[in-house]
């Protein structure tokens, strides 16, 4: 077995994001996870979905110097809603299974936490995704929800789409 990579967690820089939005396009061309097109994830929109959007805090796992993954914490909604938290997660297949996920999902609550917020949801995992739903449920989400058949998946047609929450 070789040997695994070791990695930090840090915040992104500005520098960062042509990484970022390279493993975010091959995410995206999977077909299997986000429901974003590359057409309508433009290097723009991408950039503000996981860096500069109001209240949006992104942190890489940095294996020497290259992004392994990403994730961003943001509310999940505004006003009456924002002590909320929502996140994204992308870790780059060729660093998947080796740990960067779980780190990155609790550092994640963790920074959530030091931001206010009060609980965490996410809006979206795909049913499919079986190790990203494990990985939830381990840190302490519940599904909350279930959207019949709301992904079109790549190879699956339609799947089920979880709402998933912890408290923080």
């Amino acid at each position: 077995m070789a040997k695994k990579p070791a990695f930090i967690i840090r915040e992104a820089k500005l520098e960062d994001f042509e990484e970022i939005y390279d493993i975010f396009c091959q995410i995206l061309d999977e077909g299997q996870t986000y429901s974003y097109s590359r057409k309508e994830m433009t290097p723009e929109r991408s950039l503000a979905y996981w860096m500069t959007a109001k209240g949006t805090h992104c942190y890489v796992a940095d294996v020497n110097g290259k992004v392994a993954a990403m994730a961003a914490v943001r509310p999940n909604r505004t006003c009456h809603a924002d002590h909320v938290a929502n996140a994204s997660f992308i870790v780059s297949p060729g660093y998947r299974r080796i740990g960067i996920g779980e780190a990155l999902g609790k550092h994640a609550i963790k920074q959530a936490k030091k931001l206010g917020y009060k609980a965490m949801q996410f809006n979206f995992v795909v049913s499919t995704n079986k190790v990203a739903v494990e990985l939830w449920k381990s840190l302490g989400f519940d599904i909350v929800g279930t959207l019949p058949k709301g992904f079109q998946h790549a190879s699956k047609k339609l799947v089920d789409v979880y709402i998933m929450h912890r408290f923080l």
